[in-house]
């Protein structure tokens, strides 16, 4: 069968128009400045003095990236901006890393994926607390399983220890996570790793990671199969809990974000990446809730917070990439049902 220059441009037109989303577009609060590169993954710093303060933080993919610092307008902050990272991938945040008998500070991570190494900060002074990075992936057997890219970070209940979930381009069926534990004596900060876990079907690769501190829960995304959940706790062991949800997504399942309310309350916010989609699950038993059209387009990283910030996100504020070198700032409350 022959086919002609208008009929090879229908038939892609069609495909096109078949895989983008025909629910209600529900578009940004606010766009951010444009990076350089190629944005990716978002991670939100809320200021414990004053929440309008807060920061957005998001990853700029390449060789001359960095992690770009963002004001509740969407404005670059340059000075809290980390320039110069060759390949930045994944970043997240977490509150309350004891560097020593009196002093506690709130970090930022991120790995490095052309260094093999993640990144830590203190935040908001965005000082460098790792003496130009922590290593990861050492005993691996190939170069790609050496190359990081997720990233998520775990406050331990049990004994307030801090971990850094660590994902790679590639790596084993089984142990393809590596747990590190953030030590600092002295106020320096050292890494140990805790241990290795989770599985890996083969078919594409594992990038986002999300962890629910309070509930003890890690998910992350293998992106042609499901969300696979395991204990954030080492002690409980490497058992794979559940691999769900697979068959809402068109292509690739992307993004994590977890939208934390009192009594387990709150809900799992997914990437559906090529129908330019959220997928919502419930926190509680992971059910599938919904679908939402927040109008990104091929959306990797996503974060969320549920705490007020100011008269824009007085719910909270979702934060999503969008293939334009920028980031969506949406409203928790327009597509979501906040739990009295």
């Amino acid at each position: 069968m022959k086919f002609n220059i208008l009929s090879i441009l229908f038939i892609l037109t069609f495909v096109a128009c078949s895989t983008k989303s025909t629910l209600p577009p529900l578009k940004p609060d606010v766009i951010t400045e444009t990076t350089v590169n190629d944005t990716d993954d978002p991670a939100i710093w809320v200021n414990p003095q004053d929440a309008s303060k807060s920061i957005v933080f998001g990853t700029d993919k390449e060789t001359n990236g960095g992690i770009y610092a963002f004001d509740l307008d969407g404005k670059i902050i340059k000075d809290k901006s980390i320039l110069d990272i060759q390949r930045p991938n994944n970043v997240d945040v977490e509150y309350g890393l004891k560097l020593n008998d009196s002093t506690f500070v709130d970090i930022l991570a991120f790995t490095e994926r052309e260094k093999q190494q993640i990144r830590v900060f203190s935040v908001p002074d965005m000082t460098p607390l790792d003496g130009g990075g922590f290593p990861v992936f050492e005993d691996a057997n190939t170069f790609d399983e050496k190359l990081p890219m997720g990233i998520s970070l775990y406050k331990s209940p049990v004994d307030s220890t801090m971990y850094a979930v660590v994902g790679r381009k590639t790596g084993p069926s089984d142990g393809y996570l590596y747990q590190y534990a953030l030590e600092a004596t002295n106020g320096s900060v050292k890494t140990r790793l805790a241990r290795k876990f989770g599985k890996f079907s083969g078919q594409k690769e594992i990038e986002a990671i999300a962890v629910d501190d309070e509930l003890g829960y890690i998910y992350y995304s293998d992106e042609g199969v499901c969300i696979r959940k395991y204990y954030a706790e080492p002690s409980k062991g490497n058992e794979e809990l559940s691999c769900f949800g697979g068959q809402l997504f068109l292509e690739d399942i992307e993004g994590i974000a977890i939208a934390k309310y009192p009594n387990g309350e709150g809900y799992l916010i997914v990437s559906n990446q090529q129908l330019g989609e959220f997928n919502i699950f419930s926190r509680k038993d992971n059910s599938f809730v919904k679908a939402v059209n927040l109008t990104t387009l091929e959306t990797d990283g996503c974060e969320v917070v549920t705490v007020p910030l100011n008269k824009n996100f007085p719910k909270g504020l979702f934060v999503s990439m969008n293939d334009e070198r920028n980031f969506y700032y949406h409203d928790l409350s327009r597509f979501l049902e906040i739990p009295e």
